[in-house]
């Protein structure tokens, strides 16, 4: 069986370091074969982003271009749909077959959500869930909604290894390097005209300011 594949979504509004180690950590706990990056095109659970889908996925792509681990798939941008993270991994699983391993990558205020997410039992039969936390704070059964607490007791493994040995179904999680880094802080700080240098790459801050992306009208 290939190296287990990284699923990484989201509104990516803008893309940040934060997100960029995230991937970049999570090769190297879980053994990944690599990242494939999924910016969302019409988030239904989120506000509107204050730029187009096809915006974010250009600033996805300038984030991940220098590393050959990372891939970026516009599926979800180009499909006028609603973004569901069960349907996306449905097409993944025909794409790539019954037998690839997939793991959804998620932060832990994420999976603590869940239990909203549209059929989000069924996310089990189609990959394997990678949760990440903060050092020093790892993800509990008892602090979980009881639905997502039994499941995570049930599918939680402590072995990696467990990824690679089946398609999905388990629960990991993996503690990653703290970026107090966030688009909303990101938003903000551009909204009022001051800098967010080092918190993103200088290639997607170059594409921000060329469109005028994120000012204040």
């Amino acid at each position: 069986m290939s190296d287990p594949l990284g699923i990484f979504g989201g509104t990516f509004d803008p893309v940040h370091y934060g997100h960029l180690r995230l991937a970049e950590e999570s090769m190297a706990h879980l053994g990944l074969g690599g990242v494939r990056w999924i910016p969302a095109g019409n988030p239904p659970h989120r506000d509107t982003p204050q730029v187009t889908a096809a915006q974010r996925l250009a600033m996805v792509r300038t984030a991940t271009q220098d590393n050959p681990r990372f891939s970026v798939d516009p599926a979800e941008v180009e499909s006028q749909a609603p973004s569901y993270t069960v349907q996306t991994l449905e097409r993944l699983r025909e794409e790539l077959g019954a037998q690839q391993s997939l793991v959804l990558l998620v932060g832990a205020d994420a999976f603590a959500g869940l239990a909203s997410w549209h059929r989000w039992t069924e996310i089990f039969d189609l990959a394997h869930v990678a949760v990440s936390h903060r050092p020093g704070f790892p993800v509990e059964a008892a602090s979980l909604p009881k639905a997502l607490s039994a499941q995570f007791s049930r599918r939680r493994m402590l072995d990696v290894a467990a990824l690679k040995a089946s398609p999905g179904g388990a629960i990991v999680t993996f503690a990653m390097t703290q970026l107090a880094i966030s688009a909303t802080q990101i938003r903000k700080l551009l909204a009022n005209d001051l800098s967010a240098r080092y918190l993103l790459p200088d290639g997607v801050l170059d594409y921000i300011s060329s469109h005028s992306l994120y000012r204040n009208p």
